[in-house]
């Protein structure tokens, strides 16, 4: 029966797996995909100048960005970002990071934020004669600034001035941000009452054909507070909804009010964040749909956010302005953490979730690895190794702990059997047991605990960070990606996954089992496969970090089990004795075999 159990598991475990990479291969397109009428060339991020236009009948997205056929393009540009603005919004284009390569097969042509977008960043979005259909004239240009110019309703002169950190290397200013200061200056004679200005913090789109969004989010900060709206909030659906837990149909967008601190737009690696001098009252949140990735048939969905400013009503001849730094680059967290301009907790849209303080601390530690072995991958292995030599004296106990307990599993089941119909008598019996071969029942289980946070932080950790993206590493081409080498059957081969769920059932081998539950150990027994099928499509770096720490595990666990153990050793020598008293018949061994 167990054998035709276990044939059962596996037959449903490769179900599984074919059907979660087939599916989507073999799913028709959405309906309604031929009614939005999506022309364009490449993706979100691709390198062209194509006019690029949309006809969307749902409007629960925003329009893409029309490219209009007179602007003009005009740049500022350090060692790291090339800013290129557009004289029709007054406003950022783009921004391409000169670092960062769009793709793995073409280095050189740099990744571009904000390409394709539902509008420029930093162009007002509701403002018709100001937005970005408006034109602007260029007043002055330099290498470090841009001002543009125009004039609203005959009465108000609106001067856009931007500025960049010309040098990479300057302590005072980062080369991915950007100053802005514009100016209402009221030219009549009579009062003039300023709408709210909506201010876009731009675009961000999925990174390729293979991202399916789930890292796609707006963030911003409230009264210490940061929150990040994911784009599956404007999905609507999902199980929850039918309980009450967000909504069911795709809602429109998401208005956040308050006074935020700051303003973000990300996918995985790259981020926009606005961070303005006075606060804003609100962030707009929408999904925006962009050209399918050649060879999709689905379209990109992105996310863009647009920031809500009051603006005093203007005296005669008196001015206002809106101010602040727009930061459009790489999700570095050493980067973000360490900017003077950045006060507000803005490392926060690096996502990494409840035990965000490890994976602050490791990814500092993995950089500062990096430094003297400039390769990302043996940065990955060193930190885990120095991440297991930290806490070795607690694994070290744990597994020991363990160790005993599987040994007094015998007696452990004969105390069950005599007082299985008296709890009380069965508790005392088994504390009892535990005092006299000096046994801490959770001594396996504490130490542990401790090591826990730092895991799941490091496993948080390497999902987004920048620094792993097109990074080489043994035979993996990405680190930021499965180590695919090959397809078999239209099923993608990854080795790492593969060699993690090979440690994963050594280590199950190898490692006492201190349950006589036949279930618990059937679920033990498989869990291996699941979590290598759970984990066979992330990124090679999560793998190998997996990987790593399961190889020196093992290591460790072979060194435990040759080692000499006094206290485990007189569990067996009681055992022996016990033998000997009913005239050499041992006591049963139900522990489960391996």
């Amino acid at each position: 029966m167990d054998k035709k159990n276990t044939i059962i598991g596996v037959v449903l475990l490769i179900a599984a797996f074919a059907t979660f990479y087939v599916g989507q291969k073999l799913s028709p397109p959405s309906p309604a995909q031929p009614v939005r009428e999506i022309t364009g060339t490449g993706g979100p991020n691709q390198a062209n100048n194509s006019p690029v236009t949309t006809s969307p009948t749902d409007a629960t997205f925003a329009a893409v960005t029309k490219d209009i056929a007179e602007a003009k393009l005009y740049t500022l540009k350090n060692d790291l970002a090339e800013f290129r603005f557009s004289n029709f919004g007054g406003a950022v284009r783009e921004v391409a990071l000169l670092k960062y390569d769009q793709e793995k097969s073409n280095p050189g042509v740099p990744y571009v934020v904000n390409r394709l977008s539902a509008a420029p960043a930093l162009a007002f979005v509701d403002l018709p004669g100001l937005d970005r259909n408006a034109p602007y004239e260029l007043v002055s240009s330099s290498a470090t600034e841009i001002v543009f110019r125009a004039v609203w309703e005959n009465r108000v002169e609106v001067t856009r001035r931007y500025s960049i950190n010309a040098g990479a290397g300057s302590a005072t200013a980062d080369p991915y941000v950007l100053r802005y200061e514009t100016s209402f200056r009221n030219l009549s004679d009579q009062t003039v009452q300023m709408p709210r200005a909506l201010l876009s913090v731009g675009t961000a789109a999925p990174l390729n054909a293979d991202d399916v969004g789930m890292y796609l989010s707006n963030g911003y900060h409230i009264a210490g507070d940061t929150t990040l709206i994911k784009r599956s909030e404007l999905e609507g659906g999902g199980m929850l909804s039918w309980i009450g837990i967000g909504s069911k149909n795709p809602l429109p967008y998401i208005e956040t009010a308050g006074s935020l601190g700051w303003a973000s737009v990300q996918n995985q690696f790259f981020v926009s964040i606005l961070t303005p001098d006075q606060p804003a009252i609100g962030l707009l949140s929408r999904r925006v749909e962009l050209p399918a990735f050649p060879g999709s048939v689905h379209p990109a969905v992105g996310m863009t956010g647009s920031a809500r400013f009051e603006v005093p009503a203007l005296a005669p001849k008196a001015e206002a302005k809106l101010s602040g730094s727009l930061y459009s680059g790489p999700k570095e967290y050493s980067r973000l953490s360490n900017m003077d301009v950045f006060k507000l907790d803005q490392e926060k849209v690096m996502d990494f979730g409840f035990f965000k303080f490890f994976s602050q601390i490791l990814l500092t530690l993995m950089t500062w690895i990096h430094k003297g072995i400039p390769n990302w991958g043996w940065a990955i292995v060193l930190t885990t190794l120095l991440l297991k030599l930290v806490f070795l004296p607690l694994t070290l106990a744990a597994s020991k702990s363990a160790k005993r307990m599987a040994k007094i599993q015998p007696e452990m089941a004969a105390v069950r059997e005599k007082w299985k119909d008296n709890p009380q008598k069965l508790q005392l019996e088994t504390m009892e047991l535990f005092k006299k071969h000096k046994v801490n029942p959770m001594g396996g289980c504490l130490p542990i605990l401790v090591t826990i946070p730092f895991f799941i932080g490091f496993f948080s950790m390497l999902q987004s960070t920048a620094e792993l993206r097109f990074q080489s590493f043994l035979w993996a081409a990405d680190l930021s990606a499965p180590d695919t080498v090959g397809h078999l059957w239209g099923l993608p081969i990854n080795i790492m996954p593969v060699l993690m769920g090979a440690t994963m059932i050594i280590q199950m081998h190898l490692t006492p089992t201190p349950t006589v539950d036949n279930m618990q150990a059937k679920m033990f027994k498989f869990m291996p496969y699941i979590f290598a099928l759970f984990c066979y499509n992330f990124s090679c770096a999560l793998s190998l970090y997996s990987t790593v720490n399961g190889v020196f595990t093992i290591l460790q666990q072979l060194v435990i089990n040759k080692m000499k153990d006094p206290v485990g050793d007189a569990a067996e020598a009681a055992l022996a004795a016990e033998a000997a008293k009913r005239g050499g018949r041992k006591v049963k061994n139900v522990t489960p075999g391996k």
